[in-house]
């Protein structure tokens, strides 16, 4: 890699372009397959040279989707919640009453899969059975918690810590203003959201204390932890904004690193599986690779090519990079071995 802020190396000329023709909601790889979930609510499954195109939500639009490594479950407008595997066979898994949108989808431990629709959020598990737990408001971002059978909602005024196997009122913790998306650290020590308000808050669980990241000039969109959960990077400024996580305290006390700074916004940020590297997608459409140690950053797309970066993920042994855009490009990046 280069050195802090020059791009002398680029990866382009690698780069494998996938014609999506639709805004990309999110992309994905199942094992050596990536997927792209589209607008236009359309998946494309690309292997290599080799492209093919589902029609998972039959003319409605994709607004959500996530992925386990092996299934892509999307959420659309029509209210379906469709499952697509790597040989392309889909599945309805769930549907919202009365056609509702799906507003988030998460996915689980042994298959499990979760959706929320207005103010009710569903768990299906890995056998099927189905548990429903009524929200005092929208559920807006979902994740599993790292141990145990638990889902995390972010909503209005706060988190809900649901275990859907057991009776009862759910744990919440609470912050006020709009919560929109949720994650959680892999040693279930902190859950963090993104915010209307821009900025993060976060709660270390041992004892509810929470932690204000805030200071960022637009809405956070997008979040990844690194690899060794020390780091939880984010979007939402002319830079990736990377918060610490090492002590018990998390990143209270301590200023983030600002990493790939440029007169562009970060719109999606994703940290490389097994290496402290960051993939860091901006408005402008430039891609780069930032590796935390010396902040050296390799070009992976050079600005100005098909509009803003909506969607970036890592195969799952690192040895890939999907990209998708507003605009409806989209590519697959093998890296080079050296």
């Amino acid at each position: 890699m280069s050195s802090p802020g020059s791009t002398d190396t680029s990866l382009a000329d690698y780069m494998r372009p996938v014609l999506a023709g639709s805004h990309v909601t999110a992309t994905a790889f199942l094992d050596t397959t990536a997927v792209f979930a589209l607008g236009d609510g359309t998946v494309i499954l690309a292997n290599g040279e080799t492209t093919s195109r589902l029609n998972a939500h039959d003319g409605a639009s994709i607004l959500v989707a996530v992925a386990d490594g092996k299934h892509l479950v999307t959420g659309g407008d029509d209210g379906r919640v469709m499952r697509i595997n790597s040989t392309g066979k889909i599945e309805e898994i769930g549907k919202a009453p009365s056609g509702a949108w799906i507003d988030a989808v998460a996915v689980g431990p042994d298959g499990a899969v979760a959706w929320s629709a207005g103010k009710k959020a569903h768990v299906r598990d890995g056998k099927g059975a189905l548990f429903t737990l009524d929200l005092p408001s929208s559920g807006r971002g979902l994740c599993f918690a790292p141990k145990g059978f638990q889902l995390y909602i972010a909503r209005y005024n706060g988190v809900t810590l649901w275990f859907p196997r057991t009776q009862g009122t759910p744990k919440e913790v609470a912050w006020k203003g709009s919560h929109l998306d949720v994650t959680a650290s892999a040693d279930g020590r902190f859950v963090v959201s993104t915010m209307q308000e821009n900025e993060m808050h976060g709660w270390r669980l041992a004892d509810n204390g929470n932690m204000r990241m805030s200071g960022y000039p637009s809405k956070v969109r997008s979040m990844s932890w690194s690899h060794d959960g020390k780091w939880l990077a984010s979007s939402g400024a002319d830079a990736a904004i990377v918060w610490p996580f090492m002590t018990r305290d998390g990143p209270m006390g301590k200023p983030p690193l600002e990493l790939g700074i440029r007169p562009s916004r970060v719109e999606r940020v994703a940290f490389h599986p097994k290496a402290p590297v960051l993939a860091v997608g901006y408005k402008d459409g430039c891609i780069w690779f930032i590796r935390m140690d010396d902040e050296s950053i390799l070009q992976a797309r050079s600005a100005g090519e098909g509009g803003p970066v909506t969607a970036l993920a890592w195969s799952g042994d690192g040895s890939m990079l999907s990209f998708g855009s507003e605009e409806g490009s989209a590519g697959v990046l093998p890296l080079p071995k050296v």
